[in-house]
């Protein structure tokens, strides 16, 4: 067992106080909107946070979490694991859930979709007629949401997405100083990646150099984007299955490291680099990207709508005869890879203090991939320093 009384297995837990404030913030929040009970499922840690927001522990692999989160008691959670399996899970891991419900239940084999249900149904069997808050409905499977609302028909039932997005999305300071840490760890990989790349290597051996820096240097999770091409040629990164194209010489490669950090929390960070001299159109446009950055950034100030962020982005972009943005160029981070507000005209939020936000405007434009993607801890008067340290420039690689 570590000093914190933790187990040595953890890889950099959240303190038991965070937790605890955490905890306190959000059944503040249930008493004011007199929800009894929260009901929560995840199956992955790349857009499921909170799993790992309630318990520290994350949900994995397809494998789903639920978590019922009671206004007045510790945590139930149901997870895989052998049939009928019930108690109380260690402490030094688990903190905060008095009760561990498994089943051997998998995504890929549809009758067992009521499995987890079930065993959920049995921690809110006292909440029968009282409010059940279910908490991310778009990450919650049909299965659970059906039968649990079949099961508890005198049950009330709101949607309290809203209610925890608002306390998680704000960071504490200890959650902050995981989202530096996460950025530092990017730096590295980033410049490990580019000093290793060479003509003859596939895109995706620069990608698993970030990986091996990242999971080294604590990350548990995140996807590594990349795309070699030639000049001339705006080439989209991409996913490891089609990262397959061997990089030559005089090549433009991108690559984005978007995983999390020590405690899990995310940010990103994107560049691209030249394998030979960096060609003055590039050089050029980067400073039109900056350009367009700069605006969103004097607009990241507590209380300004989202929606008018967007849309001055885009009326910029027009302007200048550039691609407008049509998907997402801009938004928060913390467990959830994307997590709100998007910077977008469907966000109905205003930019407040302690959000970790990431910018990142990308378009192709002359025949290049053009980008920059950095990560700001929103202040009281607007984005500190990006807390990313790489430099912001196009790097040209010696070959």
């Amino acid at each position: 067992m570590a000093s914190n009384g933790l187990s040595e297995r953890l890889q950099t837990p959240i303190s038991t106080a965070e937790l605890q404030r955490r905890w306190a913030a959000v059944r503040a929040a249930m008493a004011r909107e007199k929800i009894d009970v929260l009901l929560m499922q995840n199956n992955n840690d790349h857009m499921g946070g909170y799993v790992k927001y309630f318990t520290d522990m994350p949900a994995t692999n397809g494998y789903p979490n639920t978590v019922v989160f009671p206004k007045d008691d510790e945590m139930t959670v149901v997870c895989q694991g052998p049939f009928n399996g019930d108690g109380k899970p260690p402490g030094d891991i688990w903190r905060g859930v008095k009760r561990m419900l498994t089943t051997p239940s998998y995504e890929s084999a549809h009758y067992t979709q009521y499995y987890d249900p079930e065993l959920a149904a049995k921690a809110l069997q006292p909440y029968a007629k009282a409010t059940i808050g279910f908490v991310g409905i778009y990450q919650m499977s049909f299965a659970m949401g059906d039968y649990i609302m079949k099961k508890f028909p005198r049950a009330k039932f709101v949607d309290a997405s809203e209610m925890v997005d608002r306390i998680k999305v704000i960071k504490s300071p200890e959650e902050l100083e995981l989202v530096k840490r996460c950025a530092i760890m990017q730096d590295g990989a980033m410049k490990a990646a580019f000093a290793a790349i060479k003509p003859g290597m596939r895109d995706t051996e620069v990608a698993a150099v970030a990986v091996h820096y990242s999971q080294v240097h604590g990350s548990e999770n995140g996807i590594y984007l990349c795309a070699s091409a030639p000049q001339g040629v705006a080439a989209k990164f991409g996913q490891r299955h089609v990262q397959n194209r061997t990089i030559q010489k005089g090549d433009v490669f991108a690559l984005l490291v978007e995983d999390s950090g020590p405690g899990s929390m995310y940010t990103e960070l994107g560049r691209s680099c030249v394998l030979g001299k960096v060609p003055q159109q590039m050089k050029e446009e980067l400073e039109m990207v900056k350009e367009s950055r700069k605006l969103t950034l004097d607009m990241l100030v507590p209380g300004t709508p989202c929606k008018d962020i967007w849309d001055a982005f885009n009326a910029f972009m027009r302007k200048h005869g550039r691609p407008e943005e049509a998907r997402l160029y801009c938004h928060g981070q913390g467990y959830d890879l994307v997590e709100r507000p998007l910077i977008r005209n469907d966000e109905p939020w205003t930019i407040q203090k302690d959000m970790n936000i990431v910018v990142h405007p990308t378009y192709p434009y002359g025949g290049y991939l053009n980008w920059l993607c950095d990560n700001y801890i929103i202040g009281g008067n607007g984005p500190g320093d990006r807390i990313h340290q790489f430099p912001e420039e196009i790097i040209e690689i010696d070959v």
